[in-house]
């Protein structure tokens, strides 16, 4: 009975303390996730926030804008600027003309087919005519009219009225990415193409001003060009421009072997008329792309694709001459070089995101907006390996929904799959969790890979 008595005390020792080496296993590991994950920093800043809080516009910037507003003296200009927003936002790609033919030969059997069935004595030329005419008629009707935007002086005015806040908070929060998981990149040379107002120079400014040397804007429009110039002088003809080494032109460098640190290209392949040109400025832009090319396009579906089509062309185009022979990797916002799963999955959404601001502080403009926008950073460094050894990095591509104890995440992974996780403290740990409550949309979500046990202990039985 003493024997029994003495192995149970033995047994008992003996699952106490693998009990507190299991325990002390677990300390060890969630010690060891909050050093991976962290890398010193509080959750709420941990390696995947790249969201920033409400922005607002540069003082100097917002108040040249206000000046040249105010000596404008556009009528109507509240109305108009809500106009030019929204036909911004609805604008779509331009039909193709393959596509088009295409529709109109189909259509054109179609109608063929139905006045067979009820023909009879009809001139067959008058038929043909009658056909082709309700043909064009239809084709009218139902095909989105593109037309290039054409900037004078007080267009420009009502454009920076509508989108210079908007414009300017897109590219910081892209052009952030890169600062927040790129530290030691300082770029001393700019390309923007498609500069419009300049205010990829301005947001490139906010994030390296001290390292930034030369800042070349290209822009076909003459007008936008002197507006863009004014907003950097302040409205003042003699004053020295705020941001210095600024130059603009009409046309891109012709030499392909100029190349420059960071290329940009913001709201610009919309003003494309169809994919061919598009993709032949997204190859020349890559050409003249140092280290980061950047663009950006409303969130809008057909931004979105616009965006997966210049990623796809830099991704799986072969040039015949190459003069930079590092290939293109995707820096931001995919996880990883596989299809695009919003596209695969029926209805198609755009994969976009949101940055809050403060618009120009005019009538009718005095509370926090949202702009909504796509965008893409492409890189020739080498394919960006794990930040930490044994974790994955997915980007939240909708708002993150907080509850007690459990946080719904939408993410893209690294596998390229759309998922749905609910995350808990328990299932996964405590530094993931609050990882993710402090996360937004748009920020990297850190997982550490783990082996699932599926073996239940006998307490837990």
């Amino acid at each position: 009975m003493a024997s029994q008595s003495y192995s149970a005390c033995v047994l008992c020792q003996r699952v106490a303390v693998v009990k507190r080496m299991c325990r002390g296993m677990s300390a060890a590991s969630q010690l060891q996730s909050q050093v991976d994950i962290l890398k010193g920093e509080p959750h709420r800043k941990h390696p995947g926030v790249t969201n920033l809080k409400t922005l607002r516009l540069p003082e100097e910037l917002q108040t040249a804008a206000r000046s040249i507003i105010h000596r404008a003296q556009v009528p109507r200009l509240p109305d108009r600027s809500r106009s030019l927003t929204n036909f911004l936002w609805s604008r779509k790609q331009a039909v193709e003309t393959l596509t088009l033919r295409q529709k109109a030969v189909s259509l054109e059997k179609e109608l063929w087919e139905k006045t067979m069935e009820k023909r009879g004595d009809i001139d067959e030329q008058l038929l043909e005519d009658r056909i082709k005419k309700k043909v064009f008629s239809e084709l009218r009707r139902t095909t989105y009219h593109w037309t290039p935007m054409k900037y004078n002086e007080e267009l420009g005015v009502v454009y920076m009225t509508a989108r210079l806040a908007g414009g300017y908070v897109a590219v910081r929060r892209a052009m952030n990415e890169i600062k927040k998981r790129d530290p030691s990149f300082a770029p001393q040379s700019l390309l923007d193409f498609g500069s419009g107002l300049g205010t990829v120079v301005w947001a490139s400014h906010s994030c390296w001003g001290d390292t930034l040397k030369e800042m070349v804007c290209v822009d076909s429009s003459g007008p936008m060009n002197i507006l863009a110039e004014r907003l950097l002088k302040g409205d003042d003809e003699r004053a020295e421009p705020h941001i210095k080494q600024v130059y603009f032109r009409q046309f891109l460098p012709v030499s392909p072997k100029v190349q420059f640190d960071l290329v940009a290209a913001a709201f610009t392949l919309s003003e494309l008329q169809n994919v061919k040109e598009r993709e032949e400025a997204v190859l020349t832009l890559w050409r003249k792309t140092n280290s980061y090319l950047v663009l950006v396009e409303n969130g809008t579906k057909d931004g979105h694709q616009m965006l997966m089509d210049a990623r796809d062309t830099l991704l799986k185009k072969q040039e015949k001459t190459v003069y930079d022979t590092r290939p293109a990797s995707v820096f931001a916002p995919c996880p990883h070089e596989l299809p695009c799963p919003k596209l695969a999955h029926e209805p198609t959404t755009p994969c976009n995101f949101q940055q809050m601001y403060q618009p120009l502080p005019l009538p009718g403009h005095n509370e926090r907006q949202t702009e909504k926008f796509s965008y893409l950073i492409v890189t020739r460094a080498e394919p960006a390996q794990a930040e930490t050894e044994g974790v994955d990095w997915a980007r939240l591509i909708a708002p993150v929904q907080c509850r007690t104890r459990h946080v719904h995440c939408r993410m893209c992974c690294p596998d390229g799959q759309l998922q749905h996780l609910v995350v808990t403290a328990r299932k996964h740990s405590r530094d993931e969790y609050r990882c993710a409550r402090s996360s937004d949309w748009g920020d990297q979500l850190p997982m550490i890979r783990r082996v699932e046990d599926d073996v239940q202990s006998d307490s837990e039985r």
